[in-house]
């Protein structure tokens, strides 16, 4: 069985593979510094983990995963987001403040609880927000997002994903009713001052900058 530092090393290269969008290499320094670790102590743990076939990595170059390291990646993942749809739906914790007891959680938790989890939560496809959650074989469905600051005026969309999940941006969505699951209207899109405005389905109204909206991920309604 994995170690809680191996499987956070596995999830933050599949994480920033992912958000690289080609499933290339990662550098070291950034693998460094998501996990706040020096390069050198980075540099070690890959290569301890290219002995256990989980990444390749080629030096001066970054690391990816391999196939096996894919799968616990994905494994982990899913341990991770069904925890934090626990912990808003039946514990009722805020979900700003569920990431860190997922951390924790995440790696404590075995197969058969995660299944039986699963079934209490009904098995959600999405967790709290908005992020896929793998299924039990280890794969993950395709989803056909845009960033909200793309969408044009008079375009009807459904938030879906939240990109950024810094504790105070999740605070800033929830007291703006711009969450997962919330349907919006855009009324006016001005890329010269910057602005995207909403209306949502009551017909009352949000103002956000493009900054913001570009972390909000939406899905287009036909």
């Amino acid at each position: 069985m994995a170690t809680s530092t191996v499987e956070n090393y596995i999830k933050q290269i599949y994480a920033l593979q992912f958000e690289q969008g080609d499933g290339g290499m990662v550098s070291m320094g950034d693998l460094a510094a998501a996990l706040k670790v020096t390069p050198g102590t980075a540099t070690s743990m890959v290569k301890s983990l290219t002995r256990d076939k989980h990444v390749e990595y080629t030096p001066r170059v970054g690391v990816s995963l391999s196939d096996s390291g894919k799968h616990l990646a994905l494994h982990v993942l899913r341990r991770h987001r069904l925890v934090e749809l626990f912990l808003v739906k039946t514990l009722g914790m805020e979900w700003h403040e569920i990431h860190d007891e997922a951390e924790r959680l995440e790696h404590a938790i075995s197969d058969r609880v995660l299944a039986k989890l699963d079934a209490l939560l009904g098995y959600p496809k999405v967790d709290p927000h908005g992020d896929s959650i793998p299924s039990s074989s280890g794969v993950i469905a395709e989803r056909n997002l845009v960033a909200l600051d793309e969408c044009e005026k008079g375009k009807s969309a459904t938030i879906s994903r939240i990109e950024d999940q810094a504790e105070d941006f999740l605070q800033y969505l929830v007291s703006n009713r711009l969450t997962p699951g919330n349907e919006v209207e855009v009324v006016e899109s001005d890329r010269h001052a910057g602005i995207l405005s909403l209306r949502f389905f009551d017909g009352n109204r949000c103002s956000l900058g493009f900054p913001a909206a570009r972390k909000i991920q939406v899905e287009l309604h036909d």
